[in-house]
Parts: structure tokens; sequence; C-alpha cells
């Protein structure tokens, strides 16, 4: 008989995990996850998202086992040989090994996406031997990580409907105290089906399980208005990204520290020596202030990139429109958040008469509502802010006109000294 261990989850109740996993999960790398929050500074507006990464870890990898469990039942065979199982499993359960502490706030402001550092977690170490020992190597599972697999089942680590998705939601709701993450995951996980690929079964969704998906992307419009981007929270992310991004500036940091550090222990070392008194305002929770919050509803449909691709232009205008409002530097931070494909679909769709069609783009409004007015949601949830530490009064005119500037005319502006909101103030 196999030995495991069971893991009681405040979620899912009971995880199992075997041998092997636990070889695993008993690793410096897997263990550093305990010490990395799940939502980073939303604790400072929900006190019970303190929730790690390592919780997600656990639960990402139970939805993985009950889900190839019930595509073998569905199919009426094992979906692949043991050593594609296990694959996948393992890449459920690192899929975050390579995260940030505090979210995902330091990608935001221009370091590398954690995806890409899991090579270094993976590739070293007691993790990469032990890796090794089991067959899956770092190279087996990197792929289904990043994203790039069009190898069997890969969807079911990263896609549409990956088990991520069906945890972080439920987990972040859950832990949050907010009714607006529910969704239906026992419905979801028995509706999915495979269909034949060009490398093998490809995850699928019968059409039973519609209603349910259509909840899940309406779950996830609901937390990212309500949680993910409220206002508290996007002011303590853009503390925190000035805060790292001096420190990194004035080598108090370093970059390759910051990829394997804790949330705490990083704040440890930004507190020492902070100019900025970031570090102390955000241990105090004393947040900048909403000095304008406009809805996208109100903007123009084409505003520019930069705000959120461009983080050191950001900073730049921060500086340059708090010197023309009277602020110092560091004291201003603009915040315009962007997540294009937050309700994308790219699925394969099995009809009840055995046909299969793809869930992506336009064609998907054929099967569900929520598509056709994605892009309304979507901008009904993003808000164009700006937020200072001391009062001041900030023209949306010209904030709003700043945005609609592309990032080259924008960087010319602060080059050549030339005013960017000062004409309009009165």
């Amino acid at each position: 008989m196999t030995p495991f261990e069971v893991v009681r989850d405040p979620l899912w109740n009971n995880i199992r995990l075997e041998a092997d996993t636990l070889a695993i999960v008993d690793t410096p790398a897997v263990q550093r996850l305990r010490y990395v929050r799940q939502l980073g500074h939303a604790f400072l507006v929900y006190p019970g998202a303190t929730h790690t990464r390592f919780e997600h870890a656990l639960g990402a990898y139970h939805l993985a086992r009950r889900a190839l469990a019930q595509l073998e039942e569905t199919v009426g065979r094992p979906v692949l040989e043991p050593a594609g199982l296990q694959r996948l499993k393992l890449a459920a359960l690192l899929h975050d090994i390579g995260h940030y502490p505090f979210s995902h706030a330091l990608e935001e402001a221009g370091l590398p996406r954690h995806e890409g550092l899991a090579a270094r977690h993976l590739g070293s170490g007691e993790l990469a031997a032990r890796l090794e020992r089991l067959g899956t190597p770092a190279e087996t599972l990197l792929p289904l990580i990043q994203g790039t697999s069009d190898g069997p089942l890969a969807g079911l680590v990263s896609g549409s409907l990956d088990v991520d998705k069906l945890d972080y939601l439920s987990r972040d709701a859950w832990m949050c105290g907010v009714p607006y993450g529910v969704i239906d995951v026992d419905r979801l996980l028995t509706s999915l089906t495979c269909v034949d690929g060009h490398t093998g079964p490809v995850l699928a969704l019968h059409d039973k399980g519609l209603s349910a998906l259509e909840s899940l992307l309406f779950a996830k419009y609901q937390m990212y208005r309500n949680v993910y981007w409220h206002h508290a929270v996007r002011s303590a992310t853009a503390m925190f990204k000035r805060l790292v991004l001096v420190a990194i500036a004035a080598r108090r940091v370093r970059l390759e520290d910051v990829a394997v550090a804790t949330d705490d222990g990083l704040i440890h070392d930004l507190q020492r020596e902070d100019v900025t008194g970031l570090a102390q305002a955000l241990r105090e929770r004393r947040l900048a202030k909403r000095a304008l919050d406009v809805p996208a509803t109100e903007l123009p449909a084409d505003t520019a990139a930069w705000p959120s691709a461009d983080p050191e232009l950001c900073m730049r205008v921060e500086d340059r429109v708090a010197r023309e409002l009277g602020q110092d530097a560091g004291e201003l931070f603009l915040d315009f958040p962007a997540k294009p494909d937050m309700l994308a679909l790219d699925l394969p769709l099995v009809k009840r008469d055995g046909s299969v069609t793809q869930l992506a783009g336009p064609d998907a409004s054929a099967h569900l509502g929520l598509p056709r007015v994605a892009g309304e949601l979507y901008r009904t949830a993003r808000r164009l802010r700006v937020f200072a530490l001391r009062p001041v009064r900030v023209p949306m005119k010209s904030i709003v006109d700043l945005i609609m500037l592309p990032g080259e005319e924008v960087a010319a502006r602060l080059a050549a000294e030339r005013s960017l909101v000062s004409s309009a103030r009165g």
C-alpha cells in the first residue's frame, strides 16, 4: 500500500499527498511559499486575506488530482500514462514556485514574470534533485508552468479552465469573506472531457458545464472589481512598487534576492535605511489617499497602455506631476491597472450531439451571454486613480488627457521639460 498523508484544508477539506508528492513539498523551495501571502497587501483591507501561496499550491494540486480522476471516469480509461499524469499533478503543485513576495506587485513594477523565474527554483537545490529522482526533471515541467506547452492536457495547468483559477478564485473569496468568488467547482470538474489534439488529448468542456463556466468568469470579474483592484489595495500596491524600485536603484536590495525572498524577509530588508518612509507607512497602514478616482467607463476607450505597461515611465510621470502640483517626488502615484484578457476564453466545447467547437473570441457569444458584454464588464472593473500622501487637488482633465497620449510623446514631453498638468491648475 502506498503511504500518504492528509492535509486539512479550510476550502477543500482533505487534501491527500502521496509519498512522492510529500518529498517535493518538503523542500526549502516549496516551503518558502508558506511565507508568501497570496494576495499581497489585500490583508490591509480584508484581514482574513493572510492565506499563502503554499495553501494555494496544495489546492491546485488537489484539484488536478480530482480533475484527472474525473476525466478517467468520463472516458472510461486513464487519459495519460502514469508519467504524464504525474507531470501534470506536479506542475499544478509547482506552478507558483517562482512567485515573488506580495502577489503580482513586483511584476507590475517591471520585474520578470514569476513563471520565468520558476527555472531557477526547479533547476537547482534539493527540489531539482528530488524531481530528477522522480523522473520529472525541470525541463518537463517548465513548459506546463510557463503556459508554452502544447502537450496532452496542458490546459489543466495553464488555460481558460485551469486548476489555478479554480483554486485561487474560490480560496481568495473564502479567505476575504466576500461572496463574489463562488464557483460551482464540482459541476465544472464533472463537465470536463477530452478531445483529440495533435499531441494527445486536449482538455475540453461538455456543454452541460456552460453555466458553471459563465459563473467562473463573472466571479473573476467581481473579484477584480471588489478585491484585487479595491482602492486601498491599489494604494498599498502603488506605494510598495515605488519602495522596491527605489531600493533596487539604490542597491539596498538586489533583484536576485527579491526573487527568492519571503514577504516578511523583504519588508525587513526594505525598512533598513528606507529614505522614502513608505516601508513604515505600509507597516502602519498609513496609505496614500485618492486624489482622483475616475471609472474607466467615463474615459475614452482608446487610453494608452503605458500607465500599466511601462512602470519606469509611469514613475517619471508621477514625480513630474507631483512637482507641478507642489508635492515632493514619491508622494504621488498614478494607478490604472490593466488585464485585457480578464474574461478571455479559448477552450474546446463538446456539444450534446458530440460535435466540437471552440469557445474563443466572438464565437463564444453563440454559447455564453457574458462574452457579449465582456468589454464593458472589463471597463467597469477598471478605474483611473491618483493617490497622494498629502492632500492635493489633481486636475482630472489634465490626467485624462495625459493617459490618452502615446508613451513616446509623454517621454518626449518629460525630456523637453514641458508641463504635464500645470496648465490645467486653477
